[in-house]
């Protein structure tokens, strides 16, 4: 019973940081807004004299870039307001309390990762609701799409955790990786479809990002609700993303055993 309801302090951290603080949530509904609205206004203005690209019509594209706007919200809550990065962790020297807690350093960083998926997951349900509504975006093709976006998104936000964790656990390996983990996040976001879909960039930078696991995030999942991926291919890439999840697995908790010998305090 006590670690479930430590568990459940944990999954809790982030969120609660959110909910207690309405000037931000008030922040991020009105930066959500506007996000969608530039969005949908800039892929009809591209397709204004087309009617296909890149295998995507106007509707297909302007679904993709919207939902792809909602699906960040699955993991941008703010970790720095509250002191609880890893970053600032290991900049103020108290990453050592987290092996000091009756949770492993491992479990707390899943079960908070958890709660803020799910709190996110909530903002962009209710997003995709509007947007499904107001006509924004179209709905998908079949209920056997659906569930093949479904499993795929969960797939594909299964592997961002352990890339998150990846880039996470390289502070520990660095003293001041500041900028690295800008240059990162920005590389995730554009291997993933977050800027633009995948089919609009040349050939070799499609064929290089299959050798990464960045698509596998939010490219393949939001390809298969449009239909850039059909339901006979979908089955190849879920399997891409379980083994992907599998290694990821397999390579983060590696690392985190090489992370707790290089435990220090710095600035703390």
């Amino acid at each position: 019973m006590a670690s479930v309801l430590h568990g459940l302090r944990a999954a809790r951290v982030t969120p609660l940081g959110e909910l207690h603080t309405p000037p931000r949530m008030t922040a991020v509904l009105l930066r959500l807004t506007v996000q969608v609205v530039l969005v949908a206004s800039l892929w009809r203005g591209l397709y204004a004299d087309t009617g296909n690209s890149a295998g995507l019509t106007r509707d297909q594209a302007v679904t993709f870039a919207v939902l792809a706007v909602l699906a960040s919200r699955l993991r941008e809550l703010d970790q720095q307001a509250g002191r609880d990065s890893v970053l600032q962790h290991m900049h103020y020297g108290t990453i050592v309390y987290w092996y000091l807690r009756p949770l492993s350093p491992q479990r707390y960083y899943a079960l908070r990762a958890l709660g803020e998926q799910l709190y996110g997951l909530a903002w962009a349900l209710l997003g995709y609701g509007v947007c499904l509504a107001a006509g924004v975006v179209e709905p998908p093709a079949s209920a056997t799409v659906a569930a093949a976006f479904a499993v795929s998104m969960l797939l594909g936000q299964w592997v961002l955790h352990y890339v998150m964790l990846l880039l996470d656990q390289l502070c520990f390996f660095t003293i001041r990786n500041h900028s690295a983990m800008l240059i990162l996040i920005f590389a995730q976001n554009l291997l993933s479809g977050v800027y633009a879909p995948l089919w609009f960039f040349p050939d070799w930078f499609i064929t290089l990002s299959g050798f990464l696991p960045f698509q596998a995030t939010l490219n393949v999942p939001l390809s298969i609700y449009v239909g850039r991926i059909e339901l006979g291919d979908a089955v190849a890439q879920l399997a891409v993303q379980a083994a992907w999840v599998v290694v990821l697995a397999l390579f983060t908790r590696w690392v985190w055993r090489r992370a707790a010998r290089l435990v220090i305090s710095q600035g703390g």
